[in-house]
């Protein structure tokens, strides 16, 4: 065992016995440590997690929906034409302090400026600290989009953009818009420390962080002057703890009370536990093998036809999800609005592969890469598995494919840059609207960046068209319309090779109350509390 992990085996029950027996610890079960503390350049789960218990945003979604609802705004105004949205701010959300730095007013209009100007203007002394990589606010074409970010009043700002966008108060809900302190900014540029506001942060979320030590633990406190009232619990740990199996182990025992991801072979015995209760809903999700479009032989569409032919689709998810996924032959789940059910996936037929790889100049088959994330993901239980799984499937049309894999953040930053020919990845919808599959992840915008999520690097001016017209245009029918026939494009073109939707499986002690799952895949633990305590 690690010395991390064992440390973070032995100090979240030492942390527990030390705690007063008066207090509320509910321990989360993470499987993984966070990116950093700056939500405008976070790309994963893991550090959404964390982040969103330290930060709000102007507007969030309900707990356990897809509705936007009041956050740090109270309200807001639209105007007709749909291009000028006023945010009234709360006048009554604090922020933390810490050992740094003791804020001297409440959260306003400064600070949601300095959040959007952070990512926007290069000039912005913030804007290459920690990094200048804002994935989310490209990919969506937030530069674009902005026409001016302006403060009327101390509690009012007004955001005009230079045309509509339905899915905009969604996109202000997702995390890359979580708002960080202007003030605590200010006091630590001056003081020669600008990178302390992302390694040691302030929000205003319903906890403040205590202590974080990577591969160990994260550990919070109630913020007690929350706005919208005192957290339920009054200690959150995450216990850091990459395997699965040791996850389910800890739940067991008590050592845990929330776990993500359980391996698929462990579900029966879940299920039989009767301190555990296994919530479960249909995953907002899709796992996807990326061909990189820009190289040979992916440039020929021929060859990712062939290759999406010769692999089994069916047998691959039966083998790994065990029943909890299904094969997926949309870039979007069968859950969300506008999904295409008239499309048929490509068949299994290594035959025919085989004639058209010949076709495509490869009569005696091909050597290639195939990327394989090295850790488990909502939509991807195993990805190892996976790659060997897709890689005997291949041999037998004459492909040779060597499986590659490198550290998570590594491959990620690999991976957005183009360095491979074939790779696995997946998404997990951040706001219920088709636009966050479709446009950040095949959208021409995210396919020109060397940090964007569309890795496939595909471009195609048919359906970037579409799907940028659906930004547009507010009537959801006409939007429907315009992502049935994007998805129709996305077929024929086969830029992936679509694996499956995951169902969401969260094993839950049963002294844990009123936790809700999320349609994001998200773990909060505003609201939540523990029997008996």
């Amino acid at each position: 065992m690690k010395k991390s992990a064992l440390f973070a085996a032995i100090c979240v029950p030492a942390f527990l016995a030390a705690a007063p027996l008066a207090a509320k610890t509910l321990v989360y079960c993470s499987e993984g440590s966070p990116e950093n503390f700056y939500p405008g350049i976070n790309t994963t789960g893991t550090s959404f997690d964390v982040n969103e218990h330290i930060y709000d945003n102007i507007v969030d979604f309900e707990r356990g929906g897809t509705q936007v609802v009041p956050g740090l705004a109270e309200k807001w105004d639209i105007s007709a034409d749909g291009t000028v949205y006023t945010f009234h701010i709360r006048k009554n959300a604090k922020f933390h302090s810490n050992k740094s730095f003791k804020p001297t007013r409440n959260v306003n209009a400064d600070d949601i400026v300095f959040m959007i100007e952070r990512q926007w203007k290069e000039d912005n002394p913030y804007f290459k600290v920690t990094s200048p990589n804002h994935s989310y606010f490209t990919d969506m074409g937030m530069p674009k989009l902005l026409k001016s970010v302006e403060k009327v009043d101390d509690y009012t700002v007004r955001i005009t953009l230079n045309q509509p966008e339905a899915p905009f108060l969604a996109n202000l809900a997702m995390q890359w818009a979580g708002v960080q302190s202007k003030e605590y900014a200010d006091a630590m540029l001056k003081a020669g420390t600008p990178e302390k506001i992302d390694q040691d942060p302030i929000g205003s979320g319903p906890f403040t962080l205590v202590n974080y030590q990577k591969d160990a633990i994260v550990r919070f406190k109630a913020f007690p002057e929350y706005w919208g009232g005192k957290a339920k619990i009054d200690d959150l740990v995450f216990a850091i703890t990459p395997d699965a199996s040791v996850r389910w182990a800890k739940l067991q025992k008590g050592e845990c009370h929330v776990m993500p991801y359980p391996n698929p072979a462990d579900i029966e015995a879940i299920k039989k536990d009767p301190n555990v209760t296994l919530m479960e809903q249909a995953g907002l999700n899709v796992g996807y093998l990326a061909y990189q479009t820009t190289k040979k032989p992916f440039d020929d569409v021929r060859v990712r036809k062939a290759f999406n032919m010769a692999m089994n689709k069916k047998a691959i998810v039966d083998a790994v999800f065990l029943g909890s996924g299904v094969p997926a032959t949309n870039p979007i789940p069968p859950s969300m609005w506008s999904f295409n059910k008239s499309i048929k996936d490509d068949e299994y037929n290594p035959e025919a592969a085989k004639k058209l790889l010949a076709e495509a100049g490869y009569p005696n088959g091909l050597e290639t890469d195939l990327w394989a994330m090295p850790v488990q993901r909502p939509y991807n239980p195993n990805a190892r598995r996976i790659a060997e799984l897709m890689q005997a499937d291949l041999a037998k049309i004459g492909v040779k494919a060597e499986i590659k894999s490198f550290e998570w953040g590594e491959y990620r930053k690999r991976a957005q840059a183009g360095e491979h020919q074939m790779a696995q990845l997946g998404w997990t919808g951040d706001n219920g609207d088709p636009d966050n599959f479709l446009h950040t992840l095949l959208g021409c915008a995210s396919a020109q960046s060397n940090s964007g999520s569309n890795i496939a690097k595909w471009c195609y001016k048919p359906f970037d068209d579409l799907v940028t017209k659906a930004k547009v245009v507010t009537n959801q029918a006409e939007r429907t319309k315009l992502y049935e026939e994007a998805q129709k494009i996305f077929k024929e073109q086969a830029p992936w090779f679509t694996v499956a939707h995951a169902v969401q499986l969260k094993p839950v002690r049963k002294e844990v109350v009123d936790f809700k799952l999320s349609p994001f895949g998200r773990h909060t633990f505003y609201g939540v509390d523990i029997k008996g305590k």
